[in-house]
């Protein structure tokens, strides 16, 4: 079988999981075999195989001492193929140091995708996850090193779908900041007691708003601390163990492209403008099962005070994870974005905070920069 553009490709890591009896695949000249059902046959015994199962053979096969194997010998061994070895691309090294001024330099798509086999920037990347021909170890080793384009690429092929996958940063907050405000207010007029439902009067709390007082502000403050707390704590649980999610990820093409429309393009494009902040659909889909949560677990009133928090805090983790890529920034934020880049360009399995290290320090996930 002769190996074409559209063969499965796998990293060596995949080959060297394969040395057992019931599993043995072997490398040579870039191609993968699986020879598990040749072993029997093996002249040399299989033994001789075993010995290099999960390894590149190409050196043993020329080798006159062992035995120097005839051109037929890898006529056969084409017969075993299921693949080829990926090109791997580095852009992700330990050694990499964000300048104050960080502008990298432009993917060539032709070279990129001639290279490396992986996702082709000219053409609608969905479709092509969805028929991948890569293993989730070259899927996960490809994902990660980053592509620069001075546009976004398309994810759809039809314009209708892909408007909905970009988001300019401002449509964060205009979206949320009404949702949080509301709440909050609903928080305070429900600590004086019951009223109607968001959805059959969403304009209640402006309409009461002249009977909130101190003492129920008081109250509702509280559950907004809490609730912007609360959301540190996601921030970095959803971004190490939900988006970040590469060990127990299934080896099939639609979880891979589910990884990839959640958080892969992010890593794969780091620096597209329209794809930084999360979409306002894709974010109402994530939040709820949290605010189911908090409605079981708290009183209305407190539940309402602490998702306004969360929602507020949101806004702010989203609106900085932008500017951590695309803004000159004071000193903190220059530290804060040296520390997000170093997550993308030099380690990403560590530095998962956006908005502080502290979740970093706690559970000792912390990126040296």
């Amino acid at each position: 079988m002769a190996v074409t553009k559209r063969v499965r490709i796998y990293t060596e890591e995949d080959v060297a999981n394969h040395k057992s009896a019931n599993s043995c695949w072997v490398t040579c000249r870039g191609k993968v075999y699986d020879v598990t059902a040749f072993m029997p046959d093996h002249p040399g015994g299989d033994d001789l195989i075993m010995d290099h199962a999960g390894t590149n053979v190409e050196s043993i096969m020329k080798d006159g001492s062992s035995h120097d194997h005839s051109d037929s010998a890898y006529e056969m061994l084409e017969e075993y193929v299921i693949g080829r070895l990926g090109t791997e691309t580095t852009v992700v090294r330990e050694d990499w140091e964000a300048p104050d001024d960080f502008h990298p330099e432009n993917t060539d798509s032709a070279e990129d995708f001639e290279k490396t086999q992986f996702l082709d920037l000219r053409t609608p990347l969905l479709s092509q996850m969805w028929q991948a021909n890569f293993s989730k170890s070259y899927y996960l080793k490809q994902v990660h090193q980053p592509r620069h384009l001075q546009h976004s690429a398309r994810l759809f092929a039809y314009d209708i779908f892909e408007v909905c996958t970009r988001t300019v940063w401002y449509v964060v907050p205009l979206v949320w900041l009404p949702i949080a405000g509301n709440l909050f207010l609903r928080s305070m007029l429900q600590f004086n007691g019951p009223i109607s439902t968001f959805l059959s009067n969403p304009l209640l709390p402006l309409s009461l708003l002249s009977t909130v007082t101190l003492d129920v502000f008081l109250k509702a403050l509280p559950c907004f601390f809490l609730g912007n707390f609360i959301w540190t704590i996601l921030e970095y649980g959803m971004h190490r163990f939900l988006f970040h999610i590469d060990e127990f990820l299934p080896d099939h093409y639609a979880f891979l492209t589910l990884h990839f429309l959640l958080h892969g393009i992010h890593h794969y494009m780091p620096m597209d403008r329209l794809r930084l902040v999360m979409p306002p659909v894709m974010f109402g889909i994530l939040q709820i099962p949290f605010t189911r949560l908090a409605y079981i677990l708290f009183p209305t009133a407190v539940a309402n005070g602490i998702i306004a928090g969360s929602f507020t805090f949101y806004v702010l983790y989203d609106c900085m994870h932008y500017a951590l890529h695309h803004t000159k920034l004071p000193a903190y934020l220059r530290e804060m974005k040296k520390y997000h880049l170093a997550h993308h360009y030099k380690n990403f399995e560590l530095g998962f905070g956006v908005t502080s290290k502290m979740w970093d320090y706690v559970f000792r996930t912390v990126l040296p920069v």
